[in-house]
């Protein structure tokens, strides 16, 4: 699964905050932190069986024993950062074939890093200024429409302008001398061939000059690199995916002068990004990574995780109805088999999300991508083996032959609804450290159903939603270039007030309350006037 389908699922898996603080898995008196397997349940935490893949959401990845074992080592020493960074720069560039290497806290931090190194040229007078660009000579950055996503803000808190471009003859105009750089997520739009292909992306920044960095965050790290060798300048890796690093280290290759200065703006060194600290345990944890991905046998953790799928297959089979379908990786990121199951609602009696949901709700946790229904009207849940651990799969296979072994009743008919709601409503949000105020304009109830339109802090955007009895649900989202927050009421209606929780997905949740809006009904004649007017 490529990284830009990950970023499509942050808005629905189940994990994103839903169960906070209602339904969470937090018990009342967490105790005291108990080393051992029980660690987090020791202060009222569930764990969760990943099956999903690399979600920075629920933990990333599993750091190999060798990083665990470097990251101890590095703890009992005091070392100078950059010396340190150096040596791993140094041994990074042998084990990767790149010109340089760096470890940064995080991908996203390396993109900072990187286009900061690109804005000064590594002058700390140009550094310590930003994000306020004033005087300076590289300010813009370019990005394809396609490469625009919710991990470019690392790039925009800079403070650079972003140009976006939707085609090679955009791109090529949009270059100047304030280009400071072009950015490319990893994906289907840049492998050859495609219009943004890395190769041709940086025969078009040759001529002028300008860097190209590629984010290939949840990408298996290929020797000699495949993106440097298509003629990008950096990519960057994060260590907490593919590669079972440090979550929160990065990893940074390519061009020696840019990682320099990339490192002059990271911590331990003042300015913009004295706030993405790396430590000495991170460094030589992300390097241990690399060194054990460069000896890993990768065919034999391919075959572990077909049999992980083939024993929740196996376990499944004598369910009638089901469908399982074992899809291949095709691509880099996310590499991993996965595991379709597919079969009719209606015979189940539930479709993929409600079961996901069942799964992420009780113990043992598991996380699973799901769809509601294609369009023949199948539903499937989706079982991604690349960040399961040994005996994962026993358990994971028990719980999904018990849930779908149940015999389900038919869901019953929608409640009628106890009032009409259209019309404007005044909605009163209820954040965590502030409140807004939004409006609701529900201009259309066929029953259960409801079409409208809602008014946040700075758009308008479309509402759909359902009405049963008296529980109100609605849903809207805030789109931006590269950026959804979606909202999802759920409520109580009563006395002309609908009171209850937003799900924000991601970013947790909020409360509202919304009053009908008062609108005194105003009679006076229209003059249409007979000339035109005599001022202004």
């Amino acid at each position: 699964m490529e990284r830009r389908e990950i970023i499509k699922q942050l808005a629905i898996l189940p994990f994103a905050g839903s169960f906070l603080p209602k339904g969470s898995f937090l018990s009342a008196s967490p105790g005291p932190l108990a080393e051992g397997p029980n660690i987090y349940q020791s202060i009222g935490v569930e764990p969760v069986i990943n099956c999903v893949g690399t979600y920075t959401i629920i933990g990333g990845s599993v750091e190999r024993p060798e990083v665990v074992e470097a990251m101890h080592a590095a703890s009992g020493f005091f070392v100078q950062y950059d010396e340190l960074a150096f040596g791993v720069g140094q041994r990074l560039a042998e084990l990767t074939k790149a010109e340089w290497g760096m470890v940064s806290a995080g991908c996203a931090a390396g993109m900072k890093h990187v286009t900061a190194a690109c804005v000064t040229g590594g002058n700390p007078e140009k550094l310590v200024r930003i994000p306020d660009l004033t005087g300076f000579d590289k300010t813009e950055v370019v990005i394809p429409r396609s490469s625009r996503n919710q991990y470019d803000h690392a790039i925009r808190n800079i403070g650079v302008r972003i140009i976006t471009v939707d085609t090679p003859e955009e791109l090529g105009r949009a270059l100047n001398p304030r280009t400071a750089m072009i950015y490319l997520m990893a994906g289907e739009e840049t492998l050859p061939g495609q219009a943004f292909s890395v190769e041709s992306v940086a025969k078009i920044a040759k001529p002028f000059n300008v860097p190209v960095l590629v984010d290939a965050a949840a990408e298996d790290l290929t020797i000699p690199n495949v993106h440097l060798g298509y003629g990008a300048t950096v990519v960057v890796y994060s260590g907490g995916k593919a590669l079972c690093g440090p979550q929160c280290a990065g990893l940074v290759l390519g061009r020696k002068d840019i990682l320099m200065s990339a490192w002059q703006s990271s911590s331990p060194h003042h300015g913009t990004g004295r706030d993405n600290k790396v430590g000495k345990e991170e460094m030589l944890g992300m390097l241990a990574a690399v060194e054990s991905w460069v000896k890993r046998d990768h065919v034999e953790k391919m075959n572990t995780w077909y049999a992980y799928l083939n024993t929740i297959s196996k376990r499944i089979s004598s369910i009638n109805g089901l469908k399982t379908n074992v899809v291949d990786p095709k691509d880099l990121s996310n590499h991993s088999p996965s595991l379709v199951i597919s079969w009719d609602p209606e015979k189940f009696n539930i479709d993929g999300r409600d079961l996901a949901g069942e799964m992420a709700a009780n113990k043992p946790r598991i996380a699973v991508h799901s769809t509601y229904r294609d369009e023949s009207g199948t539903t499937s849940i989706t079982i991604s083996a690349g960040q399961m651990q040994p005996g994962n799969d026993k358990i994971v296979a028990d719980r999904i032959f018990n849930l779908l072994s149940q015999q389900r009743s038919k869901p019953k008919e929608m409640a009628p609804p106890s009032v009409n709601i259209t019309g404007r409503w005044d909605v009163d949000i209820e954040y965590f450290s502030s409140k807004s105020r939004h409006t609701f304009f529900i201009e259309h109830q066929d029953s259960n159903w409801l079409q409208g339109s809602h008014k946040g802090d700075y758009t308008t955007r479309d509402m759909v939603g359902t009405i049963e009895g008296d529980q109100v649900k609605l849903s809207s989202a805030d789109r931006q270039v590269a950026d959804n927050v979606p909202f999802i009421f759920s409520g109580t209606i009563a006395n002309d007030k609908i009171s209850g929780q937003i799900y924000l997905g991601e970013y947790i949740n909020a409360t509202f309350t919304a009053s009908r809006h008062g609108n005194e009904v105003i009679r006076r004649p229209i003059k249409f006037p007979k000339g035109r007017p005599l001022s202004s």
